[in-house]
């Protein structure tokens, strides 16, 4: 064996790893959903084909545009809440302030990551509700009325923007922080000695070196919030009505509840197509803005 084909079989015996758990846990689901949405299937009975029977009621159901409107919602509401408020967070902790309070403002802001969903999603719901609430006792400490958080169409997105901010916003915070922390003093040194003000260095500077960082926290935001299940489902359980039920909670409600496995799989693969076309794009319009370039 040449020393090419011995550095090529290394090659992929690093690989077949990550490799094998790419084809069990990614592509095996995704071909398996495929299949199953041509079937008609309720786990107990033996799979049956039925052709494109599924994507015939997919077109005429109802509920999936407004399931599809909900999530494009918590899109809209939830990715400028991580992406821009994670990045000030970690701008604000960066700043040179003592050792001692960057490691105070670190743990606070990404302890709740740590936390687990259900337990603290149960604690929200206390601090939501309308007549007991402690929320809406600080808020009539100042006149206003109480807010029916969960029983409001309206309201509900704000509360699940609430929750979401406060659980998960040490994960952009922490993808910020490391990469702020990447980018060479020297730069800013020489910005400052060259007349540059605040904003000319974070615009001409921080930003340039951090997009590769921005990118990486806008796709998997982007991801995750079109994805979206654990925040409405444990806060509001997709209430009032069908006001905040998102497109995973309709899949999961027609998978295990209804047990129509095929159903749900034609709608699961349509959102893995906008969730695969909205990657692609981003990445389409990413070599118009994200620089690799770190010298």
């Amino acid at each position: 064996m040449t020393k090419k084909s011995k550095d090529l079989l290394v090659g992929y015996l690093f690989l077949a790893p990550a490799l094998l758990l790419f084809l069990v846990f990614i592509a095996e689901p995704v071909i398996a959903s495929l299949i199953l949405s041509f079937t008609k299937y309720n786990v107990i009975t033996p799979s049956q084909f039925i052709g494109f029977d599924n994507f015939k009621a997919f077109f005429d159901d109802d509920r999936l545009g407004l399931v599809y409107w909900n999530t494009l919602k918590f899109v809209l509401i939830l990715t400028p809440l991580h992406v821009i408020l994670g990045l000030l967070l970690a701008l604000a902790v960066q700043r040179k302030i003592a050792k001692g309070l960057k490691y105070f403002y670190r743990t606070i802001f990404y302890f709740p990551v740590l936390a687990t969903s259900a337990a603290v999603a149960t604690a929200w719901s206390f601090i939501f509700n309308k007549e007991f609430g402690i929320l809406n006792y600080f808020l009539g400490l100042f006149g206003i009325e109480g807010i029916p958080w969960m029983q409001s169409p309206n309201w509900v997105y704000l509360a699940v923007a609430i929750y979401s901010f406060w659980k998960f916003i040490g994960n952009a915070f922490l993808y910020y922080f490391i990469g702020l922390q990447n980018i060479p003093e020297s730069l800013y040194e020489a910005a400052e000695i060259d007349g540059a003000g605040k904003l000319q260095r974070f615009m001409n500077i921080t930003l340039p070196m951090l997009s590769p960082m921005l990118f990486f926290v806008l796709v998997t935001t982007l991801i995750g919030t079109t994805q979206i299940f654990d925040e409405p489902y444990l806060i509001t359980g997709g209430g009032p009505g069908d006001a905040s039920r998102s497109v995973n909670m309709y899949i999961y409600e027609i998978a295990f509840q209804k047990h129509q496995m095929g159903y749900a799989s034609t709608v699961s693969i349509s959102l893995f197509l906008a969730i695969l076309a909205i990657t692609a794009l981003q990445f389409g319009l990413s070599k118009k803005w994200v620089s690799y370039d770190q010298e």
